[in-house]
Formats: C-alpha cells, sequence, structure tokens
C-alpha cells in the first residue's frame, strides 16, 4: 500500500515537472508575443547603448588633460613664444587645448573680444559633447510610452477575441492580446529605465567639462591679464 501511494507521488511530481516545463517560457519567446512593437523597443535599445559607449568614450577622451599643459602655454605667453603656444594647443586633442588655441589666436585683441571668442569656441564644445544626449532623452520618455501603445493594442486584440466568441470565451483564446499588453509594457519600461540613467550618467559627465572649461577659460584670461605676460 505504502509503496503504491510512493509511486502515485513520484507520477504526480513527474507531471507537475512536465507541466512546469511546458509553460515556462524563455526571453525569446516572451520577446515574440510582444509582437512587432518589440522589434521597436529593440531598435531603440540598440541605438541608446551605441550612445552610451560612443558619447562615454568621447567624454572620457575630453577629460584627460596633462596638468602641466597650462603650466606650458604661461610659459611660452610670458616668454612671448606664441608660435610654440599654438602648436603646443594643434597637437593636444581635448577641448581645453581647442578653448586656448582660439584664445591664443585673438592675442592683441582687446580682452572682451578674446573672452568672447573663447566662450564662443566653448559653447561650441559643449554641442558637440551633447550629441546624441537629446535621443537618450528622448527614447527615456518614448520607450515607456510605445510599450503603454502594445499594451493598448494587446487589450484591443483580447477584447476582440472575448466579443467574438459571444458565450464560448476560453483563456487561451485571450492569451495572444493579454501577452503582447504584459510583454510590450515590461519592454518599453525596460528601455525607458535604461535611457534615462544613460542620459542622466552622460550629463554628469558633461558638466564636469563644462566646469573644466569654464576654469580654464578664468586662467587663461588671468594669464592675459597679468602684467607681467
Amino acid at each position: 500500500m505504502i509503496q503504491e501511494v510512493g509511486q502515485e507521488a513520484e507520477m504526480l511530481t513527474d507531471a507537475a515537472g512536465e507541466m512546469v516545463e511546458q509553460q515556462s517560457l524563455n526571453v525569446i519567446d516572451l520577446f515574440l508575443a510582444g509582437g512587432w512593437i518589440m522589434w521597436v523597443l529593440l531598435a531603440m535599445s540598440v541605438y541608446a547603448v551605441y550612445v552610451f559607449f560612443e558619447r562615454n568614450a568621447a567624454l572620457r577622451n575630453a577629460l584627460k588633460e596633462d596638468k602641466n599643459f597650462m603650466s606650458k602655454i604661461k610659459d611660452y605667453i610670458h616668454s612671448g613664444n606664441i608660435e610654440n603656444a599654438r602648436n603646443l594647443c594643434e597637437q593636444t586633442d581635448n577641448p581645453v587645448a581647442r578653448l586656448v588655441a582660439k584664445g591664443i589666436s585673438r592675442i592683441g585683441r582687446p580682452l572682451n573680444d578674446i573672452q568672447t571668442a573663447v566662450e564662443n569656441a566653448g559653447n561650441i564644445e559643449v554641442a558637440r559633447l551633447e550629441k546624441g544626449l537629446a535621443s537618450l532623452a528622448s527614447i527615456s520618455g518614448g520607450g515607456p510610452m510605445i510599450g503603454f501603445l502594445g499594451t493598448v493594442t494587446g487589450m484591443i486584440e483580447a477584447f476582440f477575441q472575448m466579443a467574438s466568441a459571444g458565450n464560448n470565451i476560453e483563456v487561451s483564446s485571450l492569451a495572444g492580446g493579454i501577452y503582447t499588453a504584459l510583454v510590450t509594457t515590461v519592454g518599453g519600461l525596460i528601455v525607458g529605465l535604461i535611457a534615462y540613467f544613460a542620459h542622466n550618467y552622460l550629463v554628469s559627465r558633461v558638466d564636469r567639462v563644462v566646469a573644466t572649461l569654464e576654469t580654464r577659460t578664468m586662467e587663461f584670461m588671468d594669464l592675459l591679464n597679468d602684467p607681467t605676460a
């Protein structure tokens, strides 16, 4: 008797395991269940990841700075070697060097003109570094909205199937629409969160570059205002 009960329990356990295996879904199945909207979200996520890594590399390069750069510029300008200072700026590939190069090219003009030229060059550098950030901001807000669009279309499909079935409503007939609704919601939220955090991280890096540019602009203008220069 005990042996028979044990065999029945084992059979029930195996059957339950088979049902779990049959009902489990992997990521690909969930993605395909979301329909065409998931492909839109996938494209948006790929673009967001590309912008993040490309901008992060550019900002990392912009934050690289030779600690002796401004000291060398100061020595060249004090000694009257303007050409050497200009060559040093051309050999250094970062926003600070381009900023200083613009100021050096205006030496001999009124200080207000030099400062205006340097500030304009700084604005151009910042605009260049911010390229793609607006797209990330759009994806962070648009991703969840597109996911919500999938939710609405999925529920419309589910209710259409319900109305078409009349009194013979089956849960399986509603599964497609419900899958679409839930999966696209999750997909949109994931894409939106990725883009949101990526955008905020890059903005913080841009702010660091802006702070560095403002500091170097003040150092350069103080250098030109130095009576010994």
